[in-house]
């Protein structure tokens, strides 16, 4: 038998890369949605496992631009590639899984499905033919046990738990900073949409202030704005009092130096179907205690009054009720610090992918 080639391994009589990878990278732009970090932070930790050179790379950064390109590109990543993995979003996941499993009747790679995102068992309750699809892949790897139990319930028998994580240093614990006089300092570290409450937290924040007659409350709002929503978040911002600002984009690298300084992260979502979120993941890490809505998965990751608040999903004065009982009682986010970090580590690459890792 002929020895492997540097980057690849001998399966079956040819020559393959181990893991190939088929997701938004986006090398040429500067993007930090979820999909994006996702993504990337799989590569970087499957690199660091296997090696670099053993793992094939097809970006699907704007492919329906030239869908014929997409199309050329995953089938050699089939020929060349032992295991397969594919992280499409909510849109991409109809086209690729089809594809996939239609091409791979001829190739018989492993196929692997990382889910991004807590929405794919309300799409497939939906959808009957990308179900039948997925059924012929060799893993579906989803963030959360409730997402586990619902496609279970469909039939599923390849669901296999990868919660989100990140590469990031946790803070240690002499080096917290608690916040002991007003004004508490608040802050959101998502994607800067409607639909993740940005605007009910400056409302939130705004109300509070102007009834307690004071500025009790700061907001600082981090993240990529979407491109329609620009002008809107920009007359938003224009019109707030001064305690309200937009600080830019972070790199996700950064995000534990930037968060240690505020005393709580918001994430009013509006998307009941959130996985685990990266921001979530960014506040354990750097000891900030996080204020939430209650999609359906936000047990699992936030402990009620022990590393963040939950309010219900469906409360308008939700936040409101919430950061009226911090300001009546600020010592008990201080005191959910040490929590936090302790949290944090569950969602480190050395803990999340040790299974996954198993599978290729």
């Amino acid at each position: 038998m002929c020895k492997p080639k540097n980057n690849l391994s001998y399966v079956g009589g040819e020559f393959l890369y181990k893991v190939g990878m088929c997701g938004h990278f986006a090398r040429s732009k500067n993007l930090s949605n979820g999909q994006t970090i996702k993504t990337k932070q799989l590569h970087e930790e499957l690199s660091l496992v296997i090696g670099r050179e053993s793992v094939y790379i097809v970006d699907t950064h704007q492919w329906r631009r030239n869908p014929a390109k997409l199309l050329v590109n995953s089938v050699k990543l089939l020929i060349q590639c032992e295991n397969v993995i594919i992280l499409p979003a909510h849109n991409g996941i109809k086209v690729f899984a089809l594809l996939f499993s239609l091409l791979n009747k001829f190739f018989k790679r492993k196929l692997h499905y990382v889910v991004i995102g807590g929405w794919l068992p309300k799409l497939l309750e939906e959808n009957a033919t990308l179900k039948r699809h997925l059924y012929n892949f060799d893993g579906i790897y989803v963030e959360t046990n409730v997402m586990i139990n619902r496609l279970k319930k469909m039939g599923f028998k390849n669901i296999r738990y990868l919660p989100n994580f990140k590469r990031l240093d946790i803070l240690l614990y002499e080096e917290l900073e608690y916040t002991t006089s007003e004004p508490y300092k608040l802050c959101t570290f998502s994607r800067v949409i409607k639909e993740k409450g940005i605007e009910n937290a400056i409302k939130t924040v705004h109300k509070i202030n102007r009834r307690q007659n004071r500025t009790a409350y700061t907001l600082d709002i981090y993240g990529q704005i979407e491109d329609n929503y620009k002008k809107e978040f920009q007359k938003l911002i224009e019109s707030s009092p001064e305690y309200v600002r937009y600080k830019g984009l972070i790199d996700y690298s950064e995000s534990t130096s930037v968060l240690r300084k505020y005393f709580a992260l918001l994430f009013p979502t509006q998307f009941k179907t959130e996985g685990i979120p990266g921001t979530i993941i960014d506040a354990y890490t750097a000891g900030l205690p996080v204020i939430a809505s209650k999609w359906e998965s936000s047990e699992e990751i936030i402990d009620q009054y022990s590393t963040g608040i939950i309010y219900d999903f469906d409360n308008e004065n939700g936040l409101e009720e919430s950061l009226m009982k911090v300001l009546a009682n600020p010592k008990m986010i201080n005191q959910m610090k040490v929590n936090c970090l302790k949290k944090a580590e569950k969602y480190t690459p050395e803990v999340a992918i040790s299974e996954f890792i198993k599978y290729l």
